[in-house]
């Protein structure tokens, strides 16, 4: 095979130690170092040596972003692969050979690196993904609460959409204080909540223990920790996107997509998505949206999807569902048209792809939503709609005269 990099390295990557292999004209020299700060220097150190201008490893667990981040610095062409891309063959593996396996693939051109942001939106992404993760842990503490209270026989989940609302937490704050009257814990509704105290004084009689009131006092101080964390990566991350502002705009018309997940999106995919993604269907297939091919004989099999880039997938499934509760909209109609047939599930996935699609061409284009309409879909397989209207209703024996509307 015809050799693309005469001077290259094949890391392999683990928690305490990286196997270097480092190919030359001049032959095949192989070390070990310690993934101590110090030790990667000098492996760095060494890689220069050999006048190794490219450089390969797997992408294990974040083992790997450390020596990324130093290798970087030195100004190296880094490609951190798939690992299922690059496997040895089974029997012959050890640390030793695997690197030597990478360094030999790296060198006649058979890698391919994976999409790895630069600096500022490696920080960016970090950011975003932590905040996700405490407003994940403050939905979790939530259940709690509502657990500890249905333990105590307290059904204001039962009335009140939101029990940390204005009226719940009133009420749940009294229960901790040792207030046990359900018609003085009813009194505490606001608002709308006022229309039920009836169903309040009801939901509210119940027994809470000396364990459960300290339960409850702990969840709260602990959401209110949580909440000034979020406050607080709330402002990092808007500061840090006062440069994409007219692009969060644009993705904030698509139904579904709030300022927070827009955010997300960007962090992920970045804002000049044309570079690293030459088009739509490549960023689907990268983000893991699209449906794979497995056909063999002739006859095709499971297309599931493949897991590619978790966060940003979770974010376009939260997307679609809340745009599928949208109304007169495109994606809502396209959601209620798939799920009917292939599931919520399906669809969901269906209309995160659709999103992503979208948010793509908006970045590429610099243009904003247009919304289709509910009736898009039918309006341009219209002739087809009103056949099939026809059969079903003439099968039934009803005789059908069609006229056209003003």
């Amino acid at each position: 095979m015809q050799v693309v990099y005469p001077h290259c390295c094949g890391l392999d990557v683990h928690k305490k130690t990286v196997t270097a292999c480092a190919i030359t004209p001049k032959g095949k020299e192989i070390r070990t170092f310690s993934t101590m700060t110090d030790d990667l220097i000098q492996m760095a150190d060494w890689i220069k040596s050999h006048h190794c201008t490219h450089v390969a490893m797997e992408s294990t667990g974040v083992y790997w972003k450390p020596i990324f981040n130093l290798l970087e610095l030195e100004e190296l062409h880094i490609m951190v692969v798939n690992a299922q891309h690059i496997k040895a063959v089974p029997g012959r593996k050890t640390d030793v050979k695997d690197a030597e396996w990478i360094a030999d693939l790296l060198r006649h051109g058979l890698l391919q690196g994976s999409f790895i942001p630069k600096r500022e939106q490696r920080e960016l992404r970090e950011l975003v993904r932590y905040r996700r993760s405490l407003i994940d842990e403050r939905s979790r503490e939530v259940s709690r609460i509502q657990k500890v209270l249905e333990g105590a026989n307290i059904k204001l989940s039962s009335v009140a959409t939101d029990i940390l609302g204005v009226s719940g937490r009133a009420m749940i704050e009294a229960m901790i204080e040792g207030v046990e009257d359900s018609r003085k814990l009813a009194e505490l509704a606001k608002a709308r909540l006022k229309n039920k105290k009836g169903d309040l004084e009801r939901a509210l009689r119940g027994l809470i223990g000396p364990h459960q009131k300290l339960m409850l006092e702990t969840q709260l101080k602990h959401i209110d920790f949580l909440d000034e964390q979020i406050a607080n990566l709330d402002e990092e991350v808007k500061e840090r996107m006062l440069p994409f502002e007219e692009d969060l705009e644009r993705l904030d018309t698509i139904p579904g997509v709030g300022r927070r997940t827009a955010e997300q999106l960007l962090a992920e995919i970045g804002t000049n998505v044309e570079e690293q993604f030459p088009s739509a269907a490549h960023l689907c297939s990268w983000a893991g949206m699209a449906p794979g091919n497995n056909e063999s004989a002739g006859k095709r099999k499971s297309g599931r999807t493949r897991k590619g880039n978790k966060k940003l997938r979770a974010t376009l499934v939260e997307a679609a569902r809340s745009a599928a509760r949208t109304k007169n909209t495109y994606l809502s109609a396209q959601y209620q048209r798939i799920a009917s047939r292939r599931g919520a599930n399906r669809a969901a996935v269906a209309v995160g792809h659709t999103i992503l699609t979208i948010a793509y061409h908006l970045l590429t284009r610099k243009e904003n939503y247009i919304e289709l309409g509910a009736d898009f879909y039918d309006q341009r397989r219209r002739d087809i709609v009103i056949k099939q209207a026809i059969k079903r209703l003439e099968s039934l024996g009803i005789k059908v005269n069609i006229e056209q509307s003003a």
